[in-house]
């Protein structure tokens, strides 16, 4: 078999959010950078998933040059809503520093993408069978075989995995040299894609569970239904979904043709430490949040830029200070946000459904719902956590 054998300062693992802005950033400042990815990028570019850029994300690719990536497609906006026991809620978030904009992933990545082919970045597809060796070496390496079947190999500097909970960088750590701290939540989301307008738009908080519906485009919805950890897909027929809908929103609902569906179980998970030799964990191979949160997006986007900025001043300044310390400066942030991501989850969905943890618990949870209403302080703090400022 054929091989064929490059150099680069960084191989990134991975084209979503975390290797895509990474790339972007690198390119931009003088570092030289391979990115692989699995799929094709037909695929990649299509894959539906939920996208909310925070306040720390929107001026962190600003001040990194990239505010292009905020456009065009057009970036659908949602007002949203709040809906408890069929009733809309007014919700006055203090939103005087909030710029925070909603962006389906695919969106995201797409333009992300444009623009580091545009700018001449190296994105390779198709690139099967990825292996990682000699990480902890001077000078790690990275194999995998091409769309046509070729080997390939890229000697490199530093690997930044960001191939998400599944992919291989992770594994490719021992056990042993990893903590995992994971958190399972009593309860799943049925997940849904529905081929419809999204009427209403929000979450609702009902005794018969959690209920969600987001735009993913003019006539696309992701719909949420809180369901139990071991039901089934085919426990929930189409019907039966518009109808826990309808009753949870309480209100009419737009209803059509539902494209895939699937249960998916709410985790908290941290990995420490988040790198290994000179391979560096960014977004969900490092850790992962309850899409409730909608904070999966700004813990990438965090990893990425501390990471960027440790591997430039590396590189260019020969100050392996920041590398070092990689792990030690996203950690605190990141349990900050787990610590958020858990409270709102738990709150949300113990406020209206009482399987979970009983009456008492339910009425704890709409007080502190209540609180965010009635209470400055805890406006301003909910408002700053959502924006990612704090």
């Amino acid at each position: 078999m054929t091989e064929s054998r490059d150099h680069t300062a960084v191989a990134i693992v991975g084209a979503g959010v975390a290797g895509l802005t990474l790339g972007n950033f690198l390119l931009r400042n003088g570092v030289d950078c391979v990115v692989l990815e699995k799929h094709p990028r037909t695929y990649v570019e299509q894959r539906q998933r939920a996208g909310t850029i925070d306040t720390f994300g929107v001026r962190m690719f600003r001040e990194w040059g990239l505010e292009e990536v905020l456009e065009g497609d057009p970036i659908p906006h949602s007002e949203g809503g709040f809906y408890i026991d069929g009733q809309a809620m007014p919700i006055d978030v203090d939103d005087d520093d909030n710029e925070s904009l909603f962006c389906p992933q695919q969106v995201l990545v797409r333009n992300l993408t444009d623009i580091f082919l545009r700018d001449g970045g190296d994105l390779r597809y198709e690139a099967a069978d990825v292996s990682l060796e000699d990480v902890t070496g001077e000078r790690p390496v990275v194999r995998y075989q091409d769309a046509d079947g070729t080997a390939e190999v890229i000697d490199c500097d530093f690997v930044a995995g960001c191939d998400g909970f599944h992919g291989v960088s992770r594994r490719t750590i021992p056990a042993s040299a990893l903590t995992e701290y994971s958190h399972e939540y009593g309860y799943s989301w049925l997940s849904v894609l529905a081929a419809v307008p999204t009427n209403p738009s929000g979450m609702a908080i009902h005794e018969l569970g959690l209920a969600g519906m987001i735009p993913r485009g003019p006539k696309a919805s992701r719909i949420y239904l809180q369901c139990a950890v071991d039901d089934t897909p085919e426990q929930w027929p189409d019907e039966r979904i518009w109808s826990e809908l309808k009753a949870r929103f309480g209100c009419p609902v737009s209803s059509g043709e539902i494209i895939s569906k699937q249960v998916v179980p709410l985790r908290s998970v941290v990995f420490d430490p988040m790198s290994h030799g000179r391979l560096y964990l960014l977004g969900d191979a490092a850790h992962i949040v309850p899409p409730m949160s909608a904070k999966g997006i700004h813990l990438a986007l965090h990893d990425t830029e501390v990471f960027a900025r440790a591997v430039i001043r590396q590189l260019k300044e020969g100050d392996r200070g920041l590398l070092d310390s990689y792990s030690e400066t996203c950690l605190p942030h990141i349990w900050n946000y787990q610590a958020f991501a858990t409270w709102i989850t738990d709150t949300m969905h113990n406020a209206g459904f009482t399987g979970y943890e009983g009456e008492f618990r339910k009425q704890i949870a709409r007080a502190e719902l209540q609180r965010q209403f009635t209470s400055d302080a805890a406006n301003k703090l909910f408002s700053e956590l959502t924006a990612g400022i704090n």
